[in-house]
């Protein structure tokens, strides 16, 4: 999981990351209470490296989390959405 680009970002951010088997895999948006603010990624993946764009533009500024796991492999980055 690569940090996201750019950061801080407004409105618009790439997430980059890679899987280096078959596995299920699940991105997900956080907001700093714990609260899930939205799935980027909810499936079966193929080995290989992915990019996406993550849009907030209906979300306040502030700090978000991003989470990848893929089978037991588990990471968490951390964003500043900046107004």
């Amino acid at each position: 999981l690569v940090q996201n680009y750019p950061n801080p970002f407004n409105p618009i951010t790439k997430i980059k990351y890679s899987i280096p088997k078959s596995s299920q895999v699940s991105l997900k948006i956080f907001n700093t209470l714990g609260e899930e603010i939205e799935t980027l990624v909810n499936e079966e993946k193929p080995v290989g490296t992915y990019e996406l764009n993550w849009n907030a533009a209906n979300l306040p500024s502030g700090v978000y989390f991003y989470r990848l796991l893929a089978g037991s492999f588990v990471q968490t980055r951390k964003m500043i959405l900046l107004r």
